[in-house]
């Protein structure tokens, strides 16, 4: 039963004729992620094709005071997408257009709801590409709403490295446009930052600009494992101390690979092993995995083997990209919590090993990968929902985790972002920023409609005028 009155369905209904919906499926769908937090539907789902139309529906939402939902693919991880209090969720699928491509600035625009996927095969007939991969198709709008990253990231950068600006419809209902084409700027506040990885609870992304890059002539994988943790995070240390561009480094521990193996037919053996990317000319290629190898053999890791077939590093990439789903299946019937933290890379091994001894200790699977080159690992714990034992469990080794992160100078989340998943960390990691925060969040959405239980704590909302 819809908790949004005949008004709004009527008005939304006249805004946008035969693009909102009430069937429950559909709601279902736009309020779980991929996560296992607690799904929340909307009351209605809507879906704008302009800005225009998104101003309108932000406008009737502040006239009424009703919650409204970004939603782009759905592919969150910590609860961003949920309808906590009911609402609009607007799905941005139908603002799917790339606006312009500009090959010799080497920058684009497009609506916010073109995916990475979509964009790259435009941009390969320019001869470029846009590098940020969190795994997932995800949509452009919703990574740069999350400030995603992803394989990509120890090389170039993540999402708030590569917006050069966005349009946004504030919660008044106003268009603004922030940041340019040009790649630096001295003139004011930074909004393009300030809304990328606001998770929609600032405003709505409805256009991206975006930094692109010149596919590389030559890029070449390696694959490389260890008997220990440490020693393969000794080798990325100083593969990043030795100047190598290396594109990607990804650590799967040995749970993992031996999921992978399983799940994708491959023959590495159980061990912490390291997956590279390397991107340059022919000759540059060569000499990186070369030096490369020789930082294995002084951590006495086994043979660094290394391919420039497109086919041998489709099937390795697709292996780390499908590594979700190949740890679940180690648990069949099990859920998974997938959870982040980042950390400083020196503390990385440290991390991960204390960790490890926590998934001992409570007997709990939970396989470990990480973008390595930039201190950023994942569990997914695998747990069965209905017993809550077991979820106290996981609860307790998430907790842990991102204690330790923290007292080791890092952060609740390297990419996954807050949701409502994370937002018990907020005020421990931040202390009394939150509250800047929170003034933030008053200033620009005083009625607490966009996207409200997402990102700050209730307590720091509250008016105690």
């Amino acid at each position: 039963m819809s908790n949004l009155s005949p008004q709004v369905h009527a008005a939304l209904e006249a805004l946008l004729p035969n693009r909102i919906s009430t069937q429950r499926d559909l709601l279902d769908q736009h309020g779980q992620d991929e996560s296992f937090h607690a799904p929340c539907s909307p009351d209605v789902v809507v879906y704008p094709v302009t800005n225009e139309e998104v101003s309108q529906i932000v406008q009737l939402c502040a006239q009424t005071r009703t919650p409204l939902i970004p939603f782009g693919a759905g592919t969150s991880l910590e609860g961003h997408i949920a309808a906590t209090q009911g609402g609009i969720c607007m799905d941005m699928s139908q603002m799917g257009q790339i606006l312009e491509i500009n090959s010799d600035d080497l920058d684009c625009r497009v609506q916010a709801g073109v995916t990475r996927k979509q964009l790259n095969a435009a941009l390969r007939h320019q001869g470029q590409f846009f590098p940020v991969d969190p795994g997932a198709d995800a949509t452009l709008g919703g990574m740069a709403s999350t400030r995603a990253s992803g394989t990509n990231a120890v090389r170039y950068g993540t999402m708030k490295d590569n917006v050069l600006g966005l349009t946004v419809v504030t919660p008044d209902g106003k268009i603004i446009r922030t940041g340019s084409r040009a790649r630096k700027s001295a003139a004011g506040y930074d909004l393009t930052r300030l809304f990328c990885g606001a998770e929609g609870t600032l405003g709505i992304i409805t256009e991206v600009q975006l930094r692109c890059y010149g596919l590389p002539e030559a890029h070449a994988v390696g694959v490389c494992s260890f008997a220990a943790i440490d020693a393969a995070v000794q080798t990325v240390i100083e593969v990043i101390q030795s100047g190598i561009s290396v594109a990607r480094v990804e650590l799967l521990d040995a749970a993992q690979m031996q999921a992978i193996n399983q799940y994708s037919h491959l023959d590495y053996p159980a061990q912490p092993t390291l997956f590279f990317e390397f991107h340059g000319t022919s000759a540059s290629v060569v000499e990186q995995s070369e030096r490369v190898a020789e930082l294995v053999q002084e951590n006495h890791g086994t043979e660094f083997t290394w391919a420039v077939e497109q086919e041998a590093q489709n099937k390795l990439w697709q292996a780390r990209h499908d590594a979700y789903y190949a740890a679940r299946a180690l648990r069949p019937g099990a859920s998974g919590w997938p959870t982040d933290v980042c950390v400083p890379i020196s503390r990385l091994a440290d991390c991960i090993q204390e960790t490890q001894r926590d998934l001992v200790e409570f007997d709990l699977l939970a396989p470990i990968v990480g973008h390595v080159g930039d201190g950023n690992f994942h569990l997914l714990l695998l747990v069965d929902v209905d017993n809550p034992a077991e979820l106290e469990i996981a609860k307790i080794v998430n907790d842990r985790l991102i204690k330790r992160a923290l007292s080791m100078g890092g952060t609740c989340t390297g990419e996954h972002g807050i949701g409502y998943g994370k937002l018990a960390y907020m005020e421990l990691e931040h202390g009394a920023a939150v509250a800047v925060m929170a003034s933030i969040k008053r200033a620009i959405d005083p009625l607490n409609i966009m996207n409200p239980g997402k990102m700050i704590p209730d307590n720091f909302l509250k008016d105690d005028s």
